[in-house]
């Protein structure tokens, strides 16, 4: 009898042994639109406590139907997951031990030393880069940040890009053509060009010495100090659903106060169009006005533009550099109340200075010291997935009201 109850004992501790544990999130939408494709954060130190992991144990994500959701563990210690909640709605999922699946890379980037030191960056859907120490000290003032239009894919495409522009024998065979041909010497610098579109995008966009695609920058006496060129760069998460970097900029002049370091830690997520970006400046001593800023590239940009300080976000289509470029639909968004948002236009003689840029688009806020300032930013092609002003405004509205409605979540 007491063998039989020994045998009893030790098949009950191999089952609860064997039996995966779990833990239940539940995803809650508080608006009125469906959340699709949304990444949600959770604490990984938390999920491992509840679930009891050891070091080397995996786990795995499944949605309501069971099936497996795709995740990363940031830099920071958070799982992260994309997930779909109707409006009005909540929605669980489940995370328990197990062992994922490969997960496509939507989400990376890295630093191009042989490019002058850019920082260049993508997902799915869009790509941005932002201009390094090199570029700055050939005294070019790259304030803002570039991007790259993408569509046909949703495969990365900027280390192709920057290959072919940079090919050393390419480059060197166009200048060997300049002097006997220069029509075949044209014709290959066009085949190498992330300038011109091979079929998956394009660099169109103009930047110069201005806030380019959105940059945010301190005011004094109503006047922008804006940045130089990042001074180091930190990449902190590389996919493949989130690219974070880190980047620390030279010191700027504030009212005659050369110590002011801004650093921004800018965070993309696969299926989005916007970066989140938060920027602090240490050593300030006084609150200040801190603007987001898109360039405006046309005299008139009255019916291009959408500023909307209650709703928290502003609109712009861009030109682009090129007649047969398409249309550029830019964006901020703001999480926070801004106090306002407009278009200012440069003087003629600033125009100059800015390389016959007209102004800008900005929403003004306030920094406080030791603060951090939170904002998105990005865009839309209309040669890929949204093709119209009214339908980015549109994204553009949802998307301002999901980040001052966030998705909540519930863990047991």
């Amino acid at each position: 009898m007491k063998k039989l109850l020994l045998l009893c004992m030790t098949v009950m501790f191999c089952f609860a042994c064997g039996e995966s544990k779990t833990v239940t999130v539940t995803v809650t939408n508080p608006l009125a639109m469906e959340r699709s494709g949304e990444m949600v954060e959770l604490s990984m130190t938390e999920i491992s406590d509840r679930l009891n992991l050891a070091d080397t144990a995996q786990i795995v994500v499944l949605d309501a139907e069971g099936q497996e959701v795709s995740y990363q563990i940031t830099y920071d210690d958070k799982i992260i997951f994309p997930a779909t909640v109707a409006a009005n709605s909540a929605t669980t999922y489940t995370i328990q031990t197990g062992t994922p699946r490969d997960v496509e890379v939507k989400a990376c980037g890295k630093c191009y030393p042989e490019r002058l030191d850019d920082v260049a960056w993508e997902n799915d859907l869009v790509a941005f880069r932002a201009y390094g120490p090199a570029l700055q000290a050939r005294g070019e003032r790259g304030f803002g940040y570039d991007l790259f239009t993408k569509y046909n894919t949703t495969e990365p495409v900027l280390e192709s890009f920057y290959a072919k522009e940079l090919d050393k024998e390419a480059r060197a065979k166009i200048a060997e053509l300049k002097e006997t041909d220069p029509k075949a010497a044209a014709e290959l610098g066009s085949s190498i060009s992330y300038h011109l579109d091979h079929g998956f995008g394009m660099d169109c966009y103009a930047v110069g010495p201005t806030l380019g695609a959105g940059i945010s920058a301190l005011m004094a006496n109503d006047t922008i100090i804006y940045p130089w060129c990042y001074k180091t760069q930190e990449i902190l998460d590389n996919g493949p659903l989130r690219f974070t970097v880190k980047l620390e900029f030279t010191p700027l002049n504030v009212k005659g106060d050369t110590t002011v370091v801004e650093t921004r830690i800018i965070t993309l997520d696969a299926g989005s169009h916007l970066n989140k970006t938060d920027i602090t400046y240490s050593n300030l001593k006084e609150t200040l006005p801190i603007v987001t800023g898109i360039v405006l590239h046309e005299s008139d940009s009255t019916a291009a533009v959408v500023a909307d300080a209650t709703n928290g976000y502003m609109t712009y289509v861009d030109p682009t550099t090129g007649p047969d470029n398409g249309k550029i639909f830019m964006g901020a968004a703001f999480p926070a109340v801004v106090k306002e948002a407009k278009a200012v236009y440069f003087s003629e003689q600033e125009r100059k200075q800015r390389n016959n840029a007209n102004g800008h688009v900005l929403a003004f806020s306030d920094y406080e010291p030791d603060a951090t300032y939170e904002y998105y930013w990005g865009f839309a092609w209309d040669k890929a997935d949204i093709k119209t002003a009214e339908a980015w405004n549109k994204y553009m509205a949802d998307f301002a009201q999901k980040v001052r409605n966030p998705l909540t979540i519930t863990i047991k």
